[in-house]
């Protein structure tokens, strides 16, 4: 029974979180993380400005890591300062003096590509800004078969108690990755083909991202710029690649 959690026979399976990911990462031959409010959004940025990511999940232990990898570690988004301004917003990102190496942790997205990073599948960070780009990547790699098939995994966000929270933004993003996958030879699983319909029902996905819960909640909080950078559709040919544990180029 359990081998059906893992969308069996499909070129191209969808799932949500860390558990999701686990599970697909047992099967695929290489796994999508999509986070886009906003560590994948980050890490697209960053390393399109040159910076080498490595995914830490959310920790007092990120500067001491960063100190024995000899990369800076970013901050809070309210803890930027002039000495400190890297953060996990993408517009301090865009703003912060370039760094060769920056550690950047997050509760969801960079916990789960820290830990798929353990199996040794490639992982790549995707958003709205690169969905097509990863997508033709992973095409072009020869993914999307039943013998390569390839894991979309949407980060989600947490309730208060811990538990996975779905997000708009994040199935709109997975859901563009999707959608440049639609005509693999190994076709959609039905989880995926679903979260494709989703994207699909929706005239605006801009608009749509804007005005979902975690959208609203970082306008609320002061940062509408990281949300107007999120949905910057397919503004980026950057598709960052997890190698070693270090998000660069593909």
């Amino acid at each position: 029974m359990d081998a059906v959690y893992a969308q069996p026979g499909a070129g191209v399976r969808f799932d949500w979180g860390l558990a999701g990911a686990s599970e697909l990462g047992r099967v695929c031959a290489a796994l999508v993380v999509v986070d886009v409010l906003s560590f994948t959004t980050a890490v697209d940025v960053a390393v399109g400005r040159g910076m080498r990511v490595h995914p830490f999940p959310w920790s007092e232990q990120a500067v001491a890591y960063a100190s024995r990898v000899g990369a800076v570690a970013a901050v809070g988004r309210t803890e930027v300062s002039p000495e400190r301004p890297w953060s996990l917003s993408p517009a301090a990102l865009r703003r912060a003096p370039g760094t060769p190496e920056l550690v950047l942790p997050s509760p969801n997205g960079s916990a789960i590509c820290a830990a798929a990073s353990a199996t040794g599948l490639p992982v790549v960070a995707a958003c709205l800004r690169n969905a097509r780009a990863v997508a033709r990547w992973l095409l072009h790699q020869g993914y999307g078969t039943a013998r390569a098939p390839v894991g979309v995994v949407a980060a989600g966000e947490r309730w208060p108690d811990e538990t996975l929270r779905p997000g708009v933004e994040d199935l709109l993003g997975a859901a563009s990755v999707l959608d440049g996958l639609a005509g693999v030879r190994g076709g959609l699983s039905v989880e995926a083909a679903v979260a494709l319909a989703a994207l699909n029902s929706v005239p605006d996905v801009a608009a749509a991202v804007r005005g979902c819960v975690s959208g609203r909640e970082l306008a609320a909080r002061g940062f509408a710029d990281d949300v107007e950078i999120a949905v910057e559709r397919n503004a980026s040919t950057v598709v960052p690649l997890l190698r070693g544990g270090v998000f660069s180029p593909a």
